[in-house]
């Protein structure tokens, strides 16, 4: 991203932006009962989520904006640039796929062609990949398409997929721990163990699971989204294995199995049941056309760091991350279009900058460094984050934790906390003295079906081998009825913006516990370790975890 943070003043920016230009209302008696941290945390998410900024969707001059200001407040916290080449900023090159007109898709089943309805059979979640894809192959069904070291489990043992399209569930196998689940179903993996195998292509076959988080028509109407990545050094789409040719609704699974021994019904039924999945090769073969338009989008990570005091442990580093974009201009919703997030992430971004005006408050730098990250494309699939965490503007073996604040919702006073990956590292009891020290507990993850430990930041830095938490507040209290009314009636909807019910001392609340983790991990004699034999600190071959 072009810096204008070098050539153009912020208030310039803001006089821009006709929505900020207006006379500002009379203080309200609430306002102004606000302490100093809360009313900074406020006037951050006011910003942030104006309408003015239409969204922060990455790769949009709106978030560039918003860049430019995190960026000014990081230097009013006292931090130094930590983005490239003394900058700000780390460009990130992203690409975004759409699709230029609507796919085809057909099955031949015992010499009979079966067509596929778009929109009722199948669908697609774009990946970017090429502008042209055009296939014609045997189907093989191989479970959940899994590989798992550590289980020993091989969803393709006794299968031969070499120039085949492989069909999946959509869904990871029950009774696994939610977190470990979570990781085994990710698509782009799956995508990549199918490509190691020799597979051409994968389809995707929804389950009773999935359809109760995200169903198929929910995915259909949101077939012309964008698909973003990152590029490679070469410019081309980071490997996504082979190319995802699309999700089959249950009425597509019974065309696709039509014909074969293997009956969908009996594998709907052993999914839904837990048990062993019948696998092998279809009767039908499968042919798709999809064209896209390719672009490369421009967009950019912000990057302040605090530099640690102590002369050796100065050169590891402590990241506190928060994702800047939000989900831009969509379709109205009571006539409005504009998804300011201001959970979904403003108050983040506003977290984290507060966290960093503390520290540098504080007197007492820490002993090893911070670095402040606003990362951007995280609601297109965790990109900014995935980049920054596979090229870090620091050596990459001196990040030693991740401590990530994404989408607190803070319309209560929250009395626990849910902290994703915690308990798989010595991170966890940093957490937990925090908790403790403010008569907070800590709660297991009360919806694992939706599968938050890879939906936020923090799940890039566990995939390089980084120790890393990310902070929910409860349910507690009044937390589950809070929560369930935020993602019912405001979650990437239009309605996520400053007017909600925002408890501002929760938010400051939550600001005081981020900081002391960071504190306790950066003053700490180690560096953060996995526990031993834990799953993900041994997969990724993490510090201690063998």
């Amino acid at each position: 991203m072009r810096s204008l943070l070098l050539c153009l003043p912020l208030l310039s920016l803001i006089a821009a932006q006709p929505a900020l230009a207006q006379a500002a209302p009379a203080v309200s008696t609430a306002e102004a009962a606000l302490t100093p941290k809360q009313a900074a945390l406020k006037a951050h998410v006011a910003f942030l989520a104006s309408d003015a900024l239409r969204g922060r969707e990455a790769g949009t001059p709106d978030y560039d904006v918003a860049a430019e200001y995190v960026a000014a407040q990081m230097l009013a916290a006292g931090l130094t640039p930590g983005g490239k080449d003394g900058s700000w900023f780390q460009p990130v090159p992203l690409v975004a796929a759409k699709p230029a007109g609507e796919p085809t898709m057909a099955l031949r089943v015992a010499g009979q062609v079966v067509p596929m309805a778009f929109g009722t059979d199948w669908t697609i979640r774009v990946t970017p990949t090429a502008e042209r894809v055009a296939l014609s192959a045997p189907v093989v069904f191989a479970g959940y398409g899994i590989i798992d070291k550590a289980s020993g489990r091989d969803d393709y043992r006794g299968l031969d997929v070499r120039g085949k399209i492989v069909a999946i569930l959509y869904s990871g196998p029950k009774g696994l721990n939610s977190e470990i689940a979570a990781h085994l179903s990710n698509r782009l993996d799956r995508a990549r163990v199918a490509k190691a195998h020799g597979a051409v292509g994968v389809v995707v076959i929804e389950t009773s699971q999935i359809h109760q988080v995200f169903p198929f028509e929910a995915m259909a109407e949101g077939w012309d989204t964008r698909g973003v990545t990152w590029a490679d050094a070469a410019g081309k789409p980071r490997d996504a294995g082979v190319p995802t040719l699309g999700v089959l609704s249950f009425a597509g699974a019974e065309k696709l199995f039509a014909g074969s021994k293997i009956r969908w019904s009996d594998v709907r039924a052993a999914d839904d049941a837990g048990r062993k999945l019948p696998t092998g090769a279809l009767a039908a073969t499968l042919s798709t056309e999809q064209r896209f338009t390719i672009e490369h989008v421009p967009s950019a990570n912000v990057v302040g760091m605090l530099r640690g005091s102590d002369p050796t442990l100065s050169s590891e580093v402590v990241v506190l991350s928060a994702h800047l974009d939000h989900i831009g201009v969509t379709k109205p919703v009571d006539g409005d279009a504009i998804n300011n997030g201001a959970l979904d992430n403003a108050i983040g971004i506003a977290s984290m900058l507060e966290v960093a005006k503390a520290f540098g408050a504080a007197g007492t730098r820490p002993k090893r460094s911070l670095l402040f990250v606003a990362v951007t494309a995280e609601e297109k699939g965790l990109i900014g984050s995935d980049y920054f965490a596979v090229h870090p503007t620091v050596a990459k073996e001196n990040v030693v934790a991740n401590v990530n604040l994404d989408m607190p919702i803070l319309t209560y006073r929250f009395v626990d906390l849910v902290a994703f990956g915690a308990d798989r590292s010595s991170i966890g009891p940093a957490v937990a003295a925090a908790a403790k020290a403010r008569g907070l507990a800590l709660v297991p993850d009360p919806a694992p079906e939706e599968a938050d430990f890879v939906r936020t930041d923090h799940y890039s830095f566990v995939r390089q081998g980084v120790p890393s938490v990310s902070l929910n507040p409860g349910p507690g209290g009044p937390g589950a009825a809070a929560t369930k009314a935020f993602l019912e009636n405001n979650y990437h909807q239009p309605s996520d913006e400053i007017g909600l019910p925002i408890d501002w001392k929760a938010a400051e609340d939550f600001v005081d516990v981020n900081q002391a983790i960071a504190r306790t991990l950066a003053d700490a004699p180690d560096r953060p370790r996995w526990n031993k034999g834990d799953y993900f600190g041994t997969l990724y071959k993490g510090p201690m975890a063998k």
